[in-house]
């Protein structure tokens, strides 16, 4: 069983109480998303008293694993984990709860949720699911091809791969599926071959918008008008929307998922009634919903 380690303790004072908790952040990467997440995670810490030490696997599980160990042996009182494999986090867990350090988890949630302290993230189905949504309505009446342009293999991408391809239309034939790694260079270089290998290409699926800028680029160079569906609602994304290289995306502020786990992380330690597991508030984005966009990362 992990063990929940009180924030309270001994003192009266609740703010003092909170002063004296170390949370350990270990990040994936260091793509916008995961930029934010940090901003977000030292921005709420900080807002409570709570320090934090933050980490960066650079999308290595081995280094993922090392930076856990580390943190343990820095005594911190939990551990904010984003992973970089959600295959990776069996290794990860068991060498926290040998420690009895409580592991709390940003964008994934296991199977079982018994040996971590909690979760936060975003329902990557669901995200899908929105943006094969806005295809399936944009290609009523006839037969379309998509292309997929996926991210690093193992981790959020696939959640997304399947939460798009599961809900499109039987109408919408997915004709190739590559990883772009959240590169845009790579994402460039695929969507060249894409648009080579299927010139009649309808839509394409990009998890997430750096990598979409790259598709943009290179459809574009083509000759080619794809219509371009893809995920975060960062700045880049709603200019590409504005400017007509996406028809949507699905924001899902990395800002939001940050905070609240923290203040998830927090109130679990302390005993508080709040969801083990949550979710943070997901919307389609198109040039109508453009001035509803939220903020994707923590406003200075």
């Amino acid at each position: 069983m992990v063990i929940i380690l009180g924030v309270g303790g001994c003192s009266d004072n609740p703010a003092a109480a909170k002063a004296s908790v170390t949370l350990g952040f270990v990040n994936g990467a260091t793509t916008e998303f995961h930029t934010c997440l940090q901003k977000a995670v030292e921005s709420e810490a900080g807002r409570r008293g709570v320090k934090v030490i933050s980490v960066n696997s650079q999308q290595n599980p081995k280094t993922e694993l090392a930076n856990i160990e580390s943190l343990i042996a820095q005594h911190v009182d939990a551990v904010i984990v984003q992973t970089v494999d959600s295959g990776a986090l069996k290794a990860d867990i068991a060498k926290a709860r040998a420690a009895q350090i409580p592991i709390f988890l940003t964008s994934v949630v296991p199977a079982d949720t018994s040996a971590i302290l909690g979760a936060v993230a975003v329902d990557l189905n669901q995200v899908g699911l929105l943006d094969a949504g806005w295809v399936s309505n944009d290609a009523v009446g006839g037969p379309a091809t998509a292309g997929i342009i996926a991210g690093a293999p193992g981790a959020a991408s696939d959640l997304l791969v399947k939460g798009f391809t599961d809900n499109l239309p039987k109408n919408v034939k997915v004709v190739d599926s590559k990883p772009g790694m959240f590169n845009r260079g790579k994402a460039t270089a695929v969507a060249s071959a894409m648009i080579k290998e299927h010139p009649e290409l309808g839509y394409a699926f990009v998890a997430n918008e750096d990598m979409a800028v790259g598709a943009a680029q290179a459809f574009a160079a083509a000759g080619k008008s794809v219509k371009i569906v893809t995920v975060n609602g960062t700045d880049t994304g709603l200019a590409g929307i504005e400017d007509g290289r996406f028809a949507a995306t699905v924001a899902n502020p990395a800002s939001r998922l940050g905070e609240q786990a923290v203040e998830n992380t927090i109130s679990l330690l302390g005993g508080e009634p709040v969801h083990k597991v949550d979710y943070i508030e997901i919307s389609l984005i198109t040039r109508v919903e453009l001035s509803l966009a939220p903020h994707y990362c923590v406003v200075d």
